[in-house]
């Protein structure tokens, strides 16, 4: 139980299902009290019901206001998890790239625009975005997803370095694959670097509490996920290299 978030007023982004709703179901499991938000209003309002929570669906973009109302004035954690998996290259149609980055990247800079004045002023504030293991390394077929989340991954890093001794908390879950509708729309790459290794939605939330209890920013839910960080970043030609070799094996199977 970590005490600190008992009674604390939590908003989830993209809690009708998968990721979203197994965080949402653990900070009510915590005692925090629960906005689930969602595209998707019946979803959100299935969990809500199940977890004692408030259900505000909408894009994520915009609910900052209404979920902290809902809340009764005052947001203390805010999961940034609603997300698209867009797959492509650099070919993909412009608004592709345009709805990719507006979810995975802009949602999260509305959202700490609307919270940080609040949390500056009172020196509080936990900030929890759900990135990627894609935004530490990359993706195959999915080119304006792995470059999106790069950019969440960036932003929140940048958060943490710029507030961190003001009292606000930020935390970058980056998971490989999840057992979640978005891995199902991966298609064959996910079924060759994700599927093997997948984990349950509830392994992802474990991951976010334990890191809460230690304090740490980087959030691995696949451990291994480090290892390959520190090879990308030590030797990065023969990182890239073996990453072409899965891109080859993905394209033979075409």
């Amino acid at each position: 139980m970590v005490e600190a978030l008992q009674g604390a007023g939590v908003v989830v982004t993209g809690a009708g299902g998968g990721i979203g709703a197994a965080l949402a179901r653990r900070f009510a499991a915590e005692g925090a009290r629960v906005v689930v938000n969602d595209l998707d209003a019946s979803r959100a309002e299935a969990v809500a019901e199940e977890i004692g929570g408030i259900a505000v669906p909408g894009d994520a973009s915009v609910i900052v206001g209404d979920a902290r109302d809902a809340l009764g004035g005052t947001v203390d954690v805010y999961c940034a998890n609603a997300g698209v998996a867009s797959g492509g290259s650099e070919a993909a149609d412009e608004a592709v790239w345009a709805l990719a980055w507006d979810v995975n990247v802009m949602a999260h800079v509305r959202a700490a625009q609307a919270l940080l004045p609040e949390w500056l002023e009172r020196g509080s504030g936990r900030f929890v975005s759900t990135v990627s293991a894609a935004g530490l390394l990359t993706m195959i077929g999915a080119a304006p997803y792995s470059v999106t989340k790069h950019g969440a991954y960036a932003f929140a890093e940048w958060l943490s370095l710029t507030y961190r001794h003001r009292g606000i908390k930020v935390h970058a879950i980056c998971p490989q694959g999840v057992r979640t509708d978005m891995l199902a729309a991966t298609g064959s790459a996910g079924d060759l670097v994700l599927k093997p290794t997948a984990i349950e939605p509830g392994d992802v939330a474990d991951a976010l509490f334990q890191g809460i209890e230690e304090d740490r920013f980087l959030i691995l839910p696949h451990p291994e996920v480090a290892a390959y960080y520190q090879a990308r970043a030590a030797t990065p030609d023969r990182w890239l290299s073996n990453m072409n070799h899965i891109q080859q094996k993905w394209e033979a199977g075409q």
